[in-house]
Order: structure tokens, then sequence, then C-alpha cells
């Protein structure tokens, strides 16, 4: 484009030069031509040739001056053509910004060089016309290289959808390099820690990409002044094929899929989320598959519910937040069958689970201060008259103590929780042998919570320090419940601890080290330890 521009330039130049040595040519030979008619005898045959030979010149000259001109015009009429072009390209560049969204319009504004205002654009227009044709036409295809460039980009981050609304694709591909000394219930992401058996190596290492986090957000219509949005999000933590090297083919699992309404003050949403009784976690990108110190002091779960949300403002900073909903009624038993669903202890009570939260929060020094308190309660049916009614309450804060220093946690006391990972992940305990029938049965009380210390050194670099304790009650155990009755060891107490430096780069690039110890014991047996360390580096988009 830029070859054709300039060479449009250098003929029109040659032409306006071509037209001037022509009309003085025309002119000088029409004159001579003229003079010798006037002074020389008809009867002159060289006289005669001559003239022919000027008249023949002169048809030759006129031709010539012609093509110029019908050349010259449509040089003219190919610059008013690419004139037009870019003047329906700007428009059809700024018609999309001024209908789409906040978020499409600030995406745009931030991948132009210059973000200049319509006005100042008309008088930058103004302002051109009065240059030269060359500096114009060179403007012209600056201006058509960047608006090219701006749609090949457009078309690389644009995903498609099925319907006429906006998807956006998110995640994070994670690597996870570790060491572990000591056995435990998982290798990569260990919850708790086991006694490694006689004979076995005491250290391990290893590398998982099966953490990654694949999402995917659907932004819907306004249906009663509500805002709809949809979003699921994957891992590949769900297991591993029965294949040579299966560890590293991660099967696919659903972590989330929720819809939500959301007005101005209320939201609803209804869908497979996280607990909302249960809002933090501790910092970590050594566990993403579980949460950090998930059963041990860190209630979790992704649970089908349905829950409302409404936010009061009490002042220009200050936010009151009430939420209520149901929950599946889960108490972590695992699947009888791989193919068909069974209904578990909870569910086969014929009522879901019930939960309440409700929060203050308002911001100092650009930090959040907050402090919530919530409630469960959920009844269980173990058939034959078992019944077991679940329950806990728990409490969690953010509290900024210096500008760069702030401490955040949860706090839990509870019976029966063993499907929010209470208990590290039991319920009750069985007084005689679990398959029968009419062996009695006891909920397990339990107590935890964890808290996070976060030091943010700079705007790249934090440091993370968290102490996390789950401590069933072993009076619930000990002269009622045995090991060989409950399908193995019963773990009473699961504590750890963790530091980590998280380092960001980029806000797209992620490197952490950690550090993490965790001692787990057995009511009836000695504890263990097992200590990580952990190397993780992730892209997120």
């Amino acid at each position: 484009m830029k070859r054709y521009g300039s060479g449009n330039i250098k003929i029109s130049t040659i032409r306006s030069a071509a037209l001037a040595v022509a009309a003085v040519a025309l002119l000088g030979v029409v004159g001579r031509a003229q003079t010798p008619a006037i002074a020389v005898s008809p009867a002159s045959d060289e006289n005669n040739n001559t003239v022919r030979d000027l008249q023949d010149q002169v048809r030759q000259l006129r031709s010539l001056v012609e093509e110029m001109r019908v050349e010259n015009a449509e040089s003219r009429a190919e610059m008013h053509q690419l004139r037009r072009d870019l003047q329906s390209t700007r428009a059809l560049l700024e018609r999309p910004a001024a209908a789409g969204s906040s978020y499409e319009t600030a995406t745009a504004e931030s991948r132009l060089p210059n973000n200049s205002s319509a006005s100042s654009s008309t008088s930058t227009d103004v302002s051109q016309s009065s240059l030269p044709i060359e500096q114009r036409v060179q403007k012209l295809e600056e201006s058509t290289s960047l608006i090219g460039s701006k749609i090949d980009e457009q078309y690389q981050t644009k995903i498609e959808s099925a319907s006429k609304y906006r998807a956006r694709l998110h995640g994070i591909v994670l690597m996870n390099a570790f060491r572990n000394v000591g056995g435990s219930d998982n290798l990569d992401f260990p919850t708790y820690s086991q006694a490694v058996p006689v004979g076995s190596p005491q250290a391990s290492v290893g590398a998982t990409l099966r953490q990654s986090e694949l999402g995917l957000e659907i932004f819907g219509p306004y249906i009663a002044g509500a805002r709809t949005s949809a979003d699921v999000q994957l891992d590949f933590a769900g297991g591993f094929p029965a294949t040579g090297n299966g560890v590293n083919f991660g099967i696919v699992r659903l972590q989330t899929a929720n819809v939500r309404f959301d007005w101005e003050h209320t939201s609803v949403v209804a869908g497979q989320d996280s607990l909302f009784i249960s809002p933090l976690s501790p910092t970590s990108f050594a566990s993403l598959a579980t949460p950090a110190f998930a059963f041990s002091g860190n209630l979790w779960g992704w649970t089908p519910q349905l829950r409302v949300e409404h936010r009061f403002s009490v002042s220009d900073q200050q936010t009151v937040t009430l939420q209520a909903g149901v929950l599946d009624n889960l108490d972590w038993e695992p699947p009888y069958n791989s193919f068909y669903r069974s209904a578990q202890a909870g569910e086969l009570s014929g009522q879901p689970a019930y939960a309440f939260r409700s929060a203050w929060s308002r911001p100092i020094r650009e930090h959040p201060l907050s402090f919530g308190v919530a409630g469960y309660y959920g009844r269980q049916n173990w058939t034959w008259g078992r019944y077991v009614d679940a329950w806990a309450a728990m409490a969690d804060w953010q509290f900024p103590i210096l500008p760069r220093l702030a401490l955040t946690g949860e706090f839990y006391r509870g019976r029966g929780i063993g499907g929010l990972g209470g208990a590290i992940g039991s319920s009750i305990v069985y007084g005689a042998d679990p398959t029968l029938p009419f062996s009695p049965i006891r909920g397990l009380n339990t107590a935890g919570g964890w808290s996070q210390l976060k030091l943010q050194i700079t705007p790249k670099l934090e440091l993370n320090g968290v102490f996390a304790l789950d401590n069933a009650f072993s009076g619930d155990v000990r002269g009622f419940a045995t090991d060989q009755n409950n399908f193995g060891e019963i773990l009473g107490r699961n504590h750890g601890t963790l530091g980590n430096f998280v380092f960001r780069p980029r806000s797209d690039l992620v490197l952490s080290a950690e550090y993490r110890r965790l001692r787990t014991f057995p009511i009836y047996d000695l504890g263990s330890v097992t200590n990580q360390v952990n190397l993780s580096v992730g892209i997120l988009f």
C-alpha cells in the first residue's frame, strides 16, 4: 500500500511536468508551422512535407496531453476513494465502541496508542486537509496499517459463542514441582500426613500440571433489571486413567458452575459453587485442586446450592451483607457406584441443608476490613432410625494491621460436618460393625480454623505465613468407636503450617516457592509428619 501511494505521487508530479513541457512545445511547433506556411510558396514540395510533418507532431502531442489528463483524473479518483474507505473504516471502529459494554470500551481504549476524543479527531482531520498530498497519503497509509493490526488483534482475542452474548475464557496453566519427606494421603497436594510403611523411602519428588484450571464466563441479557451471567470452572484433578504414566493424564473434573442474577443491591445465585459461609482461603499456589489446608482447619466444598445475597450501605464506606441459601445435604460419603447415583445420609433426610451469613466491611488504607459470622444446619438419616443433626457456627475476618501487613482467618465449631471438611472429612463414628443396620453411631464434634499473616513486600512480591488446625473431639471416640469398626484409622487432630513467597513480575505470570508442614494424630496411634517443598510457575489468562 505504501509503495502504491508513493508511486501515485511520483506519477502525478511527472504528469504535471509533462503537461507544461508539452504546452510549450506545442506553441513553439504551431508558431513555426504557421510562419513557413505564409512565407513559402504552395508549389514547393519540400515546404509541404515539412508542414505535414509538423501537423503530425501536433496531433501526437495533443493525444499525449489527453492521455495525461485522463490518467491524472483517474489518480485523483483513486485518492478520493481511499479517503472515503478510511472514513468508513473509522466509522465502523467507533460504532461498536459506542454501543458496546464498558469492558469492551475499556479494552479497546487500552489497545489504542492515542486515546483522543471525537472533537480532537475532527480538528485533526481539518488540519490534515491543509497538508500537502504526499503527507496526507503517508498519514493515510499509517492509519490503514494501524486499523489492520487492530482488526487482527480483535480477531485473535474474540471468543465466538452460539448466542449473541459475550463469552470470556479464563484460567491458569500451572506447573508444580515438589519434594516430600514423609507419607501423606496425596503426593502432589497432601491434606494430611500418614506413616511411611516399613521398608519404603521417606523422600519422594515429582511434578504435575493437573492443578491447572480452565473457566468460561458468559455475560447474558438484562432480565427484570438484573444483569445475568454464568460461569463454569474445571480442573484436571479428577483422578488418573488406568494406563502407563497415567499420573500425567489427569481426568477433567467439575469444580463450579453457576448462574447469577445481579441487581444493584441484591444477587441470586444458583449452581454448584464454593461455600459462601466459608468465603476465605489461605494464599497458596501449591494447592488449588483443594483449597490450602482443607481438612486441617479450612472448611470448603463445591456444593450445589441456591442462595440470595443483599447488600446494605450503612454509610459511604460501610457495607452490611446478608446471605442465605439451601445446599445439597452432603456428608463426604463416597459414591456407591461409578455410574449411578444413590442418595447419601443427608439426602435421605428428605430436606436440604440450610446456611446463613452476615458480614460487615469497610476499606482502610485501600485494604478491606471485614468481619462475618455464619451458621449451618443439615439433618442426616443413616437408616434404621439413626439420625444426626449436623450443625456449625463460623466466623471470618480480615484486618489490615499496617499498610503492607494484613491478618485474615476463619474459625468454626460444629458436629457432623465431614461434608464441609470438618473432622478431616468424618461426619460420624460407628460403635460397632458398620455393615450392620443396628450399629450405633455418633456425630463427631470438631473445632478448628486457620489464620494468615500477609506481608506485601513490594507491589509484585508478597510473603505469607499460615497456621491451621482441625481437632475432632477424642471424647466422642474413646470408649465408643475403634479403628476396626470404622474402615481404618480414626484421625483426631490435623494441623499444618506454611510459608510462601509469591512473585508476580507481570499480572499474568506467577512464580511461587512454598514450604508446608503437616502433623496428623490418630486417636489410637502415634502422630506422623510430612514436609513438602513446592515450586510453582503459572500463566493466568
